[in-house]
């Protein structure tokens, strides 16, 4: 015993000493946690009815990104009874695969919107958006009626489905070729709608912001919001779990 805590004591004074050992223990700790990765395809299990957004979708988000909803909303509904009670079912991996960046988030100022998709009307939607407070009182949230008044400019749509498939985003070349397509298809509901439910099935395709002359930003936000946490069948999901 003597001897190792003399050698302990010579570990500790030695500064130089300590550090590299401390350096070749997290290296081989490092190794061991990441060299298993390199012989896994993926490391998040894919989920029945998962799929990549639909250009319009796409927009949407975007414009969340842009203006900041992020900070105020998080999309990670945890695995705890109060969460689950008043969201809904707990966030899978899988729902994010397709996210770059994903939207977590750890800050609730506002609730948490991984749920929303078809909790509320579009016109609700409008009308939050527009005036939150004539909504909820209470809410600080800001007003985004420039939205409505924003035509939503589809042209580099495509640009980014290709840039989304070059970090994995299984979209083919049709679907970037048809991306300024399908955002017009599905924000008027009108066209190749049967085309587009192949390519993204559970797809919503109507005007989503009460104005069916244009599309505009508003439409775009709102087709993002109603489709969160729609994808995946959770009602059969939560009935295979409590069938394990």
């Amino acid at each position: 015993m003597a001897t190792w805590a003399n050698r302990h004591k010579k570990i500790e004074r030695n500064v130089t000493l300590l550090g590299a050992l401390a350096l070749a223990v997290v290296a081989i700790g490092g190794i061991v946690e990441i060299a298993p990765l390199f012989w896994i395809e993926s490391t998040v299990k894919h989920v029945e009815g998962v799929r990549p957004y639909t250009p319009l979708e796409l927009a949407g988000r975007n414009i969340y990104i842009r203006e900041g909803c992020y900070g105020c909303h998080s999309q990670m509904i945890r695995p705890f009874r109060d969460e689950v009670e008043r969201y809904g079912h707990y966030s899978l991996a899988a729902e994010s695969m397709y996210d770059h960046p994903f939207q977590w988030g750890s800050e609730r100022t506002g609730p948490d919107l991984a749920r929303v998709g078809g909790r509320y009307s579009d016109e609700w939607h409008v009308q939050h958006l527009k005036d939150p407070q004539s909504v909820v009182p209470e809410s600080i949230m800001p007003k985004y009626a420039f939205l409505a008044q924003k035509n939503l400019d589809t042209s580099r749509l495509g640009a980014d489905l290709a840039a989304l498939r070059r970090v994995g985003v299984p979209y083919t070349d049709e679907d970037i070729a048809k991306a300024d397509e399908d955002a017009r298809t599905q924000g008027f509901g009108e066209g190749d709608t049967a085309g587009l439910a192949k390519r993204y099935p559970k797809v919503q395709a109507r005007d989503f912001d009460g104005d069916p002359e244009r599309i505009t930003e508003m439409d775009a936000l709102v087709a993002y919001l109603q489709g969160l946490g729609t994808q995946v069948d959770f009602k059969s999901a939560s009935a295979r779990e409590a069938a394990k």
